[in-house]
Formats: C-alpha cells, structure tokens, sequence
C-alpha cells in the first residue's frame, strides 16, 4: 500500500517530463520545416533569378500574353500592370502603365536614355505595337501620340516602395485592331520581358 502511493508522483513527475520533451521535439521539428522550406524558396529564386515572371493563368511571355488589367508580378517584387485602354471622342486610345517597386532598391523602369526606353516596334524596355504578341509583321499600324512624354516619365528613378503610372495614348490605323505592349524593365542580371495583349475597341 504504501509502495503504490510511493511510487505514484514520479510516474506523474516522469510523465509531465515526456510531456515537456515531446512539446520540445515537435517545436524543433517545426522550426526546422519552416526553416527548410525558407531555404528551398530562396535556392528557388537563386535558381530562377530574381527578375523572373511568377504567375498563376497567363504566363505572360511571348506566347502566353496577359490581358489588360492583370499584374505581371516578378520575383523580386516588382509588379507592372496596363490598363484596359479607353476610347477618346477623338479616336485616339489612351491607358496606363503602371510600375509598382516592391523590391529593396531603386530601379530605373526605361534605362538610362529615352533612345532605349521606348518604342513602337521593339526592341526596348516599353514597346506598344500593333499586332498580336508573335506577330513578325502586321498589317496594323499605330502611332505612338505622347512618345516624349512617356519616355520622359519612364527613365525617372523609382525609388523601393514607390508607384508610376506612365500615360500612353495611341491612334490605331483602325479601330479593333490587336496591340501587344512589351514591358523589359532592366535588371543588373536578367529581368523576364512580359507580354500584354489589348485590343482597341
């Protein structure tokens, strides 16, 4: 009788002891996936590069265009996104390109010159063409209005955390024609160039 009672509070003390060391067991092992999968995410992105596209639907490249109004996000945080265009009473089409710096430093959306930054048959950091996105020649034609004005905008820093619309306005050789925009924001290694396919209705 009296070993029973004995024996009693170090089963109970034995017992709360598993139970710390198995709550220590588990948190370690749940620190230790978290931390793996921190790991694999950023040998992910060391594999890829940073200035790659990560998107969920269109993949936004040459063969997969995004739509209007859909965000090309990059890795590093960067995300570009145009408008929908609207029609003016004139006939002209105006909308937006807008770059959000998410990432940690400043970025220059157009380059270092306005020769490179902008064009309405490529290459350059922000082309608007007519036609669809792998077309080699179309039958469309469109000229950029505001080319200076865009441009002007396009190579002015932007700092981490800040936001720029650049206004683009186009008069189409006909209305409803397809027009491909290429974003090709630069990068010190390699930067994705996203692909947006609108039509001028």
């Amino acid at each position: 009788m009296d070993t029973d009672s004995a024996s009693t509070p170090a089963s109970t003390g034995e017992n709360k002891g598993c139970v710390t060391g198995c709550t220590l067991v588990l948190l370690f092992l749940t620190l230790l996936v978290a931390a793996g999968a921190w790991a694999l995410d950023e040998l992910d992105k060391s594999l890829d590069g940073d200035g790659q596209l990560e998107q969920t639907g269109a993949s936004g490249s040459v063969a997969d265009p995004l739509s209007a109004g859909v965000v090309a996000r990059y890795e590093d945080g960067l995300n570009v996104t145009v408008d929908p265009p609207q029609r003016e009473s004139d006939g002209t089409y105006s909308f937006t390109v807008t770059y959000d710096n998410g990432t940690d430093e400043k970025i220059l959306p157009g380059g270092e010159s306005v020769e490179d930054s902008i064009s309405e048959l490529g290459p350059a950091h922000l082309t608007v063409r007519a036609g669809e996105s792998l077309d080699d020649y179309s039958e469309y034609t469109l000229t950029w209005l505001n080319q200076q004005e865009s441009a002007f905008l396009l190579i002015l820093p932007l700092d981490a955390g800040e936001t720029r619309s650049i206004p683009v306005t186009v008069q189409p050789s006909e209305r409803g024609i397809p027009v491909t925009v290429e974003v090709a924001p630069p990068d010190d290694g390699y930067r994705s160039t996203a692909y947006f396919h609108l039509v001028l209705d």
